[in-house]
C-alpha cells in the first residue's frame, strides 16, 4: 500500500469535522425527502381529475355527443289501423325530413362553397395573374352545375309541399266529393315550418350571390374567353374545334339566367302549382289555412324578438317573410295589417344573420321581392327605415360596454352553477328539472350573445361604419363569453351527456300522460264518427312515436300527428300549451349538440378577422387574463370546416394554409415579438443597472409582468401548437449565440443574462457551446504548443485536479488550465493538433534532456553520487537497508558549496526546476490525451453503443437509397469511427514517449545517468523546502513566489525513472521510510525536552519546542504529500514492471 494507515494520529481527529459531515449528510437526505415528495404530489396531481385538465375544448382529440337515432323508417313508425291518416302523415313526414336533408346540404356543401369564392386575394401582390380567374371558374363550373340541380330539386320539393296541402282541402278527384281527411281546424304548423326553411335556403343564395361581386366579373371573363376562342385563327392548338363548344357556352348562359341573377327565389315561388288534378291558387281554404299558420308563426316569433327567452326564434324569421311572399304570389291576396306588421319588424330586428357573414333585412326583402305591395309602403317610411338602422347601430355602441358587463356576470354565474348545480342531490325529479333548465339557460345566453355580435359587425359593413377600438374590443369580449360557454358545456360533456338521456326519458313521460289524458277523454265518450276515430288514431300514433328514442322522425312524427289530436275538445288549453313546452324542450334537449354548435358558432368571424390584430394587441398591452386568447383562436377554428368546402382554389388546404399563416403572423407581429423585445430590455436593464440609465421604478413607470405570457399553456393554432414560453427561449438562444459570435468580449454580459432569465422568468436557454477561447479566458492549445518553453516555466502542474496554475502574474488573478479548456481547443482546432502537440513536447523533451545529461556528466555531481552509492552499499547491513537522511542533506549542502546564481539558487534548485519542466511537459501530454477523450465522449454522447455501431452505408444501400444519400452515408461512418476509435482506444501518448527515450537513455554510452537515483532524495529535500517556503508565502502581503503545487517534479522524476530503468533500485533506497524515521526520532526528542521543560524559566524553551514540532510536522507532511505524487506518477509509466516484463508482454 501507498498510505501507511498505521501511523495515523486517530485521537486528533477533531470532533466538529464529524459533526459537520454529519449535518451535511443529514440536510442532502433531507432534500431528498422534500424532491421526492414533490414529485409524488406532481404525480398525484397529473393523475387527478382537475377543472382545468379534463377534456380541454381546444386540444381534444376525442368528443363525446349523444343524438338519439334510429334505423327504422317512417313508413315503419307510422302504422295505426287509419290507413288513410297514415298516407297523410307519411307524405308530410317525408316531404319534411327531405326538407332537413336539403337544408343541411346547403349549409355543408354550397354556402361556404359560394361564400368563400375568390378569398385568398389579401394584397396587390396575390393579385390573380392572367388566366386565372377563368381557372376558378373552370372549377366551379362542376359546382355550379350540381348547385342548378340543386335549386331544381328544391323548386320540386316545394311545388310538392305546395300541392300535398291543397290535396287536403280540395275534394276534385275524391269519391263522393269527399276530402281525403276532415282537416277542418287542423294546422300541420310543422309543415309550414319545413316550407318556410326551405324557401329561405333559395333567398340565402340569392343574397350570396348578390354580394359576390367577384364571382360575376370573374363569370363575364370566362365568358369573353369563350366568345374569343370563335375568332381564333388556329384553333387546331386548343385541340377541339369551335363548334363543340357551342353547346357549353348556352350551357353556361342557362346556369347564369337561373343562378347568377338574383332571381332563384322568385323562379321558384312564380312557377307554376297548378294541374290539370289539382287547382292550387283556386284553393280558398288552403289560402286561408296558409295566411293563418303564417300569422301564428309570425305572432309566436314576434313576441320573443328582444325577450330573454328569444333562443333562435330570430333565426326563423326569414322563413314567415318567404311564405307570406310565396302566398301572395299563389292567391294574389294579402293583409295589409299584416304586412305592416311584418315591415315594422325592423324596428325591433334590424338586421337577422342567414349564414356566416350574410344579413337578412326585412324591409329590403318586401321591397325588392314583393314591388307591387312596395308601393303602398310610403318613401318617407323607407327613409325612416335607414334612419332606424343607423341609430339602432349608434344605441347599441354607446350601450355595448354595459351590455358585455352584463352578459359577462350572467355567463360567469351560470358557469359557476355549471360547477357546481350538476351533481345529483338524490332526489330524481328536482335534479333533472334543474339540469335541464341549467342547460337551456346557457343556450338562451349563447343565442343572444350570437345574435348580438352578428348584427353588429354585419351592421357596421352594410352601413359603411367604422368601428373603434372600444366597440371591436367589446365584441371580441362578447365572442370570448360565447366560446367560454362552449367551452363549459364541453367541459361537463360527461355528465351533461349521462343527463341528457334521463332528460329525454322524463319529458317523454311528461308528453305521454298528457296524450293519455286527452285519450282517455275520446274513449270515454261512446259518440262514433269518423272524425273522432282519425283524432283518436292519431293519438294512438303520437303516443307510439313518443314512447321511444327522442330521434327528429319521432318527433316530427309526433308534431304532426297531434296537430290532428288536439281536435274534438280532447285537451284543455293548459294541456296544449304545457304539451307545447315539454316538446320544445325535448326538441332543445335531443338536439342540443346541435343547438350549441349552432349557437356558438362564429365561422363568421373569416369576413371580420381584421379585428384579431387590435384585440391580439390589446391582450398584450393589457398583460391580464391573457388566457382569454384561447378563446378567440377557438372562434377562429370554426372557419376550417367551411374554407375546406371551397372549390375554386386547386386544393382547399391552400386557402386554409393561408389563413392560417396570417393568423399566426398576426400573433408574432402583435405578442410573441414585442414580448421577445420588451424581456430582451428588461434583462439587458437588468444586468446594467448599476448604470442607472433609466428609472426603472414600477411603481413610477408601470412595468409588466411577463409572466402571465410565459405560464399561458400551448396556444392551438389549427394543426400547430404556439408554446409562448418555448417562443421566448428560442429567441434568446438565437440572440445569445449570434451576438456572442459577433462581439466575442460580451460573453460575460450574455451569460448573466442568460441567468436572469433563469431566475426572473423561469426561461431555460441552452448553452451557447462556443470555444472555451471565446467565452473562458484561457491558452489555447495552438498558443502552449508554440511556446512550450515559456508554458512549462510558468505554470505549475496539479496531478489530482489535472490543472496548471500560473506561477506568478501582475494582474490580480491567476490563469489557470484544465480539460475543458483543453478540449474546446481540440473541438476547435480538430483531433489532429493531438498529435502535433505531442511531436513539439518530443522535441522540447530532447533539448531538455540534453541539459539533464551534461549535468549529471559534471565531475562533481558524478563523484558525489558515485561516492554516496558505494557509502550506501556498504553501510546498508547497518543502516537498515534505508538511505541515511543525513547523507542527503550533506549532499544538498555540499552542492550549494559549489556556487550560487544571482537569484541565489544552488545548482540543485536548477536542475529540480529542470525535472520539474520535464514532468510538466509531460503532464501537458496527459491532459492533452484527457482532453481529447473529453471531446470525443461529447461527440458521440448520442451514439446509443460505441462498441457496437451501426452501419448507415449498408443501410443506406440496403434500402436503395440515391448515390448522394449513399455518399453522405460513407462519410457519416468514417467519422463516427474515427470519433469511436479515439475515444475507446486513443493513443498511449506515455508509452510512446517512454519508448522514444528509454534506449538512448539505457545506453552503456550514458552510463553516467545510472546513478540518477542517488540524487533523487537530496532534490526531494530542495523539493520540500522550497515547496514549504512557497506555501507560506500564500499568507503574507507580498505573495511573489507563492505556490500551493508543483507536481510537475514528481512526473518528472517518475518518467526519467521510468526511462533509465531505476524504479527497483530508487526503491531499494527506502528513502522515504528514512524521512520517516527521521522526522519521528525528532519528534520524540522534542516531547522529551518538553516534559522535561518546567517552571517559568524554560517557558521560552517551551514555545521553542513547540515551534520546531510544528516544523518537523509540516516536513513530515510534505514529503508525505511529495510520496503520494510520486507513486501517483508511477502508476503512469507502469512502474509495477521491469524493462525484461514490458517486453516479455510485447
Amino acid at each position: 500500500m501507498i498510505v501507511d494507515v498505521k501511523d495515523w494520529d486517530v485521537d486528533k481527529v477533531d470532533d466538529g469535522v464529524i459533526k459537520i459531515v454529519e449535518e451535511k449528510e443529514l440536510r442532502k437526505y433531507g432534500k431528498f425527502l422534500e424532491e421526492y415528495s414533490n414529485q409524488l404530489k406532481a404525480i398525484e396531481h397529473a393523475l387527478d381529475e382537475t377543472l382545468n385538465d379534463a377534456w380541454k375544448f381546444e386540444s381534444d382529440p376525442v368528443s363525446l355527443m349523444i343524438i338519439p337515432k334510429e334505423k327504422t323508417s317512417i313508413l315503419d313508425l307510422i302504422s295505426t289501423d287509419n290507413k288513410v291518416l297514415n298516407k297523410v302523415i307519411s307524405v308530410l313526414a317525408v316531404l319534411c325530413c327531405e326538407v332537413d336533408y336539403l337544408h343541411n346540404e346547403a349549409k355543408k356543401k354550397y354556402f361556404p362553397a359560394l361564400l368563400f369564392y375568390g378569398e385568398g386575394e389579401t394584397s396587390e401582390k396575390d393579385a390573380l395573374q392572367d388566366g386565372e380567374a377563368h381557372m376558378y371558374i373552370g372549377r366551379m363550373i362542376p359546382f355550379m352545375q350540381e348547385l342548378s340541380c340543386f335549386v331544381k330539386h328544391i323548386n320540386i320539393v316545394v311545388k310538392n309541399i305546395v300541392q300535398q296541402l291543397s290535396a287536403l282541402y280540395t275534394t276534385s278527384g275524391n269519391k263522393n266529393g269527399v276530402p281525403v281527411i276532415d282537416v277542418t281546424d287542423v294546422h300541420f304548423q310543422t309543415v309550414y315550418k319545413h316550407l318556410g326553411t326551405l324557401l329561405t335556403i333559395l333567398v340565402t343564395f340569392d343574397e350570396i350571390i348578390d354580394g359576390q361581386v367577384t364571382l360575376r366579373e370573374h363569370w363575364t371573363q370566362y365568358k369573353r374567353m369563350l366568345v374569343s376562342i370563335h375568332h381564333t385563327n388556329n384553333q387546331s392548338k386548343l385541340g377541339f374545334s369551335a363548334e363543340k363548344l357551342r353547346p357549353f357556352e348556352k350551357f353556361i348562359n342557362k346556369l347564369e339566367k337561373q343562378l347568377l341573377e338574383g332571381s332563384i327565389f322568385l323562379d321558384c315561388v312564380e312557377q307554376n302549382f297548378d294541374d290539370s288534378k289539382n287547382y292550387v291558387t283556386k284553393n280558398s281554404a288552403l289560402a286561408d289555412e296558409f295566411s293563418l299558420n303564417i300569422k301564428n308563426q309570425f305572432m309566436v316569433i314576434e313576441s320573443k324578438l328582444g325577450e330573454v327567452n328569444e333562443f333562435d326564434a330570430r333565426v326563423k324569421l326569414p322563413d314567415v317573410f318567404c311564405l307570406f311572399v310565396l302566398h301572395f304570389q299563389l292567391f294574389r291576396t294579402t293583409d295589409k295589417k299584416f304586412l305592416k306588421a311584418l315591415y315594422e319588424v325592423h324596428k325591433k330586428v334590424p338586421a337577422v344573420p342567414l349564414i356566416f357573414n350574410v344579413l337578412f333585412f326585412p324591409d329590403q326583402f318586401i321591397i325588392t321581392r314583393l314591388p307591387v305591395l312596395a308601393r303602398n309602403i310610403e318613401r318617407k317610411a323607407q327613409e325612416a327605415v335607414k334612419l332606424s338602422k343607423q341609430s339602432y347601430l349608434m344605441q347599441h355602441n354607446q350601450n355595448l360596454p354595459k351590455e358585455v358587463q352584463s352578459c359577462f356576470i350572467q355567463a360567469l354565474a351560470w358557469m359557476i352553477e355549471m360547477d357546481s348545480c350538476l351533481k345529483d342531490t338524490g332526489k330524481l325529479l328536482e335534479d333533472l328539472n334543474r339540469k335541464c333548465s341549467l342547460l337551456l339557460q346557457g343556450l338562451k345566453l349563447a343565442w343572444t350573445i350570437s345574435h348580438q355580435v352578428k348584427t353588429m359587425m354585419g351592421l357596421h359593413i352594410v352601413l359603411c361604419k367604422p368601428m373603434n377600438k372600444t366597440c371591436v374590443l367589446a365584441l371580441c369580449r362578447m365572442i370570448e363569453i360565447l366560446k367560454c360557454i362552449e367551452g363549459t358545456y364541453h367541459r361537463h360533456s360527461v355528465v351533461i351527456n349521462e343527463s341528457l338521456t334521463h332528460i329525454m326519458q322524463h319529458l317523454s313521460y311528461l308528453g305521454l300522460k298528457v296524450i293519455n289524458i286527452g285519450k282517455s277523454r275520446l274513449v270515454s265518450d261512446k259518440k262514433y264518427s269518423e272524425r273522432r276515430l282519425d283524432v283518436l288514431s292519431a293519438l294512438v300514433l303520437a303516443e307510439k312515436t313518443l314512447n321511444g328514442p327522442g330521434s327528429k322522425e319521432r318527433r316530427l312524427i309526433t308534431y304532426l300527428a297531434m296537430a290532428l289530436g288536439v281536435q274534438m275538445n280532447s285537451f284543455k288549453d293548459e294541456e296544449i300549451t304545457n304539451f307545447a313546452g315539454v316538446m320544445k324542450k325535448l326538441d332543445f334537449v335531443c338536439d342540443f349538440g346541435k343547438k350549441i354548435k349552432e349557437a356558438c358558432d362564429c365561422s363568421f368571424m373569416y369576413w371580420h378577422h381584421v379585428v384579431f390584430p387590435t384585440y391580439v394587441a390589446d391582450v398584450y398591452e393589457t398583460g391580464l387574463d391573457v388566457h382569454r386568447i384561447q378563446y378567440m383562436i377557438s372562434a377562429l377554428h370554426d372557419c376550417v370546416d367551411p374554407i375546406l368546402s371551397c372549390c375554386h382554389p386547386s386544393s382547399p388546404n391552400i386557402l386554409l394554409q393561408a389563413f392560417q399563416k396570417e393568423t399566426y403572423l398576426t400573433i408574432k407581429k402583435h405578442l410573441l415579438d414585442p414580448l421577445c423585445n420588451h424581456i430582451e430590455t428588461e434583462l439587458r436593464f437588468h444586468c446594467h443597472y448599476h448604470l442607472k440609465l433609466d428609472d426603472r421604478n414600477p411603481f413610477r413607470i408601470g412595468r409588466k409582468d411577463f409572466s402571465h405570457f410565459l405560464n399561458l399553456s400551448s396556444i392551438r393554432l389549427f394543426d400547430r401548437l404556439i408554446n409562448v414560453k418555448a417562443y421566448v427561449e428560442h429567441y434568446l438562444d438565437k440572440l445569445f449565440y449570434n451576438l456572442t459570435t459577433v462581439a466575442l468580449h460580451d460573453w460575460k454580459t450574455y451569460g448573466e443574462m442568460r441567468s436572469l432569465a433563469k431566475h426572473k422568468y423561469d426561461l431555460l436557454t441552452v448553452e451557447a457551446h462556443l470555444p472555451s477561447q471565446t467565452l473562458e479566458q484561457g491558452l489555447d492549445v495552438l498558443e502552449i504548443m508554440r511556446n512550450i518553453h515559456l508554458f512549462v516555466s510558468n505554470y505549475l502542474y496539479n496531478l489530482n485536479n489535472q490543472i496548471f496554475i500560473e506561477r506568478s502574474s501582475n494582474n490580480k488573478f491567476l490563469n489557470t488550465i484544465n480539460i475543458k479548456h483543453i478540449a474546446n481547443s481540440i473541438r476547435t482546432h480538430g483531433i489532429g493538433v493531438m498529435n502535433t502537440t505531442v511531436n513539439f513536447v518530443y522535441q522540447f523533451l530532447r533539448k531538455k534532456f540534453q541539459i539533464f545529461s551534461q549535468f549529471l556528466y559534471d565531475e562533481h555531481i558524478k563523484s558525489k553520487l558515485i561516492k554516496d552509492y558505494r557509502y550506501f552499499k556498504e553501510n546498508k547491513a547497518d543502516n537498515g537497508q534505508k538511505y541515511p537522511f543525513d547523507r542527503a542533506e550533506k549532499f544538498h549542502r555540499g552542492i550549494r558549496k559549489l556556487g550560487l546564481t544571482k537569484d541565489g539558487q544552488s545548482y540543485l534548485d536548477q536542475f529540480r526546476l529542470l525535472i520539474s519542466q520535464i514532468g510538466n511537459a509531460i503532464g501537458l501530454v496527459r491532459m492533452i490525451r484527457s482532453g481529447g477523450i473529453h471531446c470525443c465522449s461529447n461527440a458521440t454522447r448520442f451514439i446509443p453503443d460505441v462498441e457496437d455501431i451501426i452501419t448507415f452505408t449498408d443501410l443506406c444501400e440496403d434500402e436503395k437509397l440515391s448515390s448522394e444519400t449513399v455518399s453522405g452515408a460513407v462519410k457519416l461512418d468514417l467519422v463516427i469511427n474515427n470519433l469511436s476509435k479515439n475515444f475507446s482506444g486513443g493513443t498511449e501518448y506515455f508509452k510512446l514517449l517512454v519508448e522514444a527515450f528509454a534506449p538512448a537513455f539505457q545506453d552503456p554510452k550514458n552510463g553516467h545517468m545510472k546513478h540518477f537515483f542517488v540524487i533523487v532524495p537530496p532534490l526531494t529535500i530542495n523539493f520540500v523546502e522550497q515547496s514549504i517556503s512557497s506555501k507560506e508565502k500564500l499568507s503574507r502581503k507580498n505573495k511573489i513566489g507563492a505556490a500551493f503545487t508543483d507536481d510537475g517534479f514528481a512526473m518528472g522524476v517518475a518518467y526519467i525513472l521510468k526511462l533509465l530503468n531505476l524504479y527497483s533500485d530508487f526503491d531499494s533506497l527506502h528513502w522515504f521510510q528514512s524521512v520517516h524515521e527521521k522526522y519521528s526520532k525528532d519528534r520524540i526528542e522534542v516531547y522529551k525536552q518538553k516534559t522535561s521543560a518546567s517552571g517559568k524559566e524554560d517557558r521560552k524553551l517551551l514555545e521553542t519546542m513547540n515551534l520546531t514540532s510544528r516544523r518537523l510536522e509540516v516536513y513530515q507532511q510534505e514529503f508525505d504529500l511529495l510520496n503520494y505524487s510520486l507513486s501517483s506518477a508511477r502508476i503512469f509509466f507502469r512502474a509495477d514492471l521491469t524493462a525484461e516484463e514490458e517486453k516479455d508482454r510485447k
